[in-house]
């Protein structure tokens, strides 16, 4: 075989499929459901519908959570094919590599530990912003060094954010302890977000005021999708569901039902929560970071605002817990698969969890979240999560027409194929089209990062190329 078509070799996900990993599976259903509403409904829901109405889309927001749910409901059901039929961590990064090659994996996957790394930190910034605020509260107050990175928006002489930092690594030590007992957490936390929210959108229906819906979209229909562009951030989580493929019971039932489950639950949530917002609070005065805090000092409800800050708090929390997973989950099958150092895929023989990738991780993320300003950090993470959805869309057309998985027993299969994959695929690309130039930019550098470690490590070290030229 010439060397270049080795760049497009496939992974034979049937020898992983019946190799022991060493990953506990002890997960279920209702975890997977839990776990993507926890990566789902997080800072998001506190924070976007105020930004989306007051810059995008108006009293309409509600609209735009609608649009991007549906795209990313497109994405979930390829998802939920993938996973099925190959059940394996790595989430799109093994389901690309299995159909398109080498190669195209290695893109996808340097693009979602971008995504992942991203996530955490602009996640730990949000954190450290609203419990300092309960801090205050209290009357205590950091020093300004401490408070935030060089640069923040409304922070004279920060340097460090050394909440951020630190929760990011309390996070990482949690992880360090077992996938059982960070569920049994996130569990908990999920409840308890789910009620804040729902105390909310109780107490604050019944202060709308009809009149705030008009003008129902006073930046036209293309401000709607320019929200969805932005909203479509706040439902990605579902995906790091899908890297819990070899810790799950049953996984070709149980991986279905959590992602699409967690989707529809986080996406009557956020729309129901958007109506409300903007039926209490005139559109142009929801731009702030704590729309949902403002709306309720705004009807006297000051004692409600404080619950919801600490649910915020706690909402926060399980985004970090379930983003951080699903990013060493990444690191641990790329490692695998010799793309990245062994030492990333080694388990701890006690918990049976990546403990050396998960540090490693949660240090990255950390520094991150201390020294870069949050408006930089967030700019990343919708572009390689959209290019993921986009290559798992398009994959399933593959998937379907390659001889190799024709006897691989599948409990879901997307419906409407090929159609339903292809305009999946084809939504994707036009809210990645709505993206700044400077998103497109810095993903340019990522990208050339990620070649160079490919070709001077990952392209000589792959464990399927090496299978491959040894036989």
């Amino acid at each position: 075989m010439h060397q270049s078509w080795h760049l497009f070799v496939k992974k034979p996900v049937q020898t992983d499929l019946y190799r022991k990993t060493g990953l506990a599976k002890t997960l279920t259903a209702f975890s997977l459901t839990t776990m993507g509403i926890g990566a789902i409904v997080g800072s998001g829901i506190f924070i976007t519908p105020g930004l989306i109405a007051a810059k995008y889309a108006g009293p309409g927001v509600m609209f735009s959570f609608m649009i991007a749910v549906v795209v990313c409901a497109l994405a979930a059901l390829c998802y939920s094919e993938f996973s099925s039929t190959i059940p394996l961590a790595g989430s799109a990064y093994t389901y690309v590599y299995a159909v398109f090659g080498e190669f195209a994996a290695w893109l996808l996957g340097w693009a979602l530990i971008s995504e992942y790394l991203f996530a955490v930190s602009s996640v730990a910034v949000s954190w450290s912003s609203y419990f300092q605020n309960l801090l205050r509260g209290f009357g205590v107050t950091l020093p300004s060094f401490w408070r935030a990175a060089s640069g923040t928006a409304g922070v004279q002489g920060g340097g460090i954010d050394i909440i951020a930092l630190g929760i990011t690594l309390i996070v990482a030590g949690l992880l360090s302890q077992g996938i059982r007992e960070s569920a049994k957490v996130n569990n908990v936390m999920v409840v308890v977000k789910i009620l804040v929210i729902l105390l909310f959108i109780g107490i604050a229906i019944f202060y709308v005021r009809p009149a705030n819906y008009h003008p129902l979209l006073p930046f036209g229909v293309n401000g709607v999708f320019k929200g969805a562009a932005v909203a479509f951030y706040a439902y990605i989580g579902f995906d790091a569901v899908s890297t819990a493929s070899e810790e799950v019971k049953n996984p070709k039932r149980n991986m279905p039902i959590g992602i699409i489950a967690s989707l529809l639950v986080a996406a009557v949530l956020y729309i129901g929560l958007a109506a409300v917002l903007v039926g209490v609070v005139p559109y142009s005065r929801l731009n702030v970071a704590d729309p949902v805090a403002l709306a309720l000092n705004l009807i006297h409800q000051d004692w409600a605002a404080g619950v919801v800050s600490f649910g915020a708090i706690v909402g926060m929390t399980t985004v970090l817990i379930v983003m951080s997973y699903g990013g060493t989950r990444l690191l641990f099958a790329i490692s695998r698969d010799g793309l990245l150092p062994r030492p990333l895929m080694r388990l701890n023989t006690k918990t049976q969890v990546p403990v050396v990738n998960t540090w490693i991780f949660g240090g990255i993320a950390s520094v991150f979240a201390a020294v870069i300003p949050i408006d930089k950090i967030a700019e990343l993470v919708n572009i390689g999560t959209l290019s993921a959805f986009a290559m798992v869309s398009l994959g399933i057309v593959f998937l379907r027409r390659d001889a190799r998985f024709k006897n691989l027993d599948t409990a879901f299969k997307v419906p409407g194929y090929p159609w339903l994959p292809i305009i999946s695929f084809l939504a994707c690309l036009y809210l990645m089209s709505q993206l700044q130039r400077f998103t497109w930019e810095a993903f340019g550098i990522w990208v050339v990062i990620g070649l160079l470690v490919y070709g001077g490590y990952g392209y000589h070290h792959s464990r399927v190329r090496s299978e491959l030229v040894n036989r």
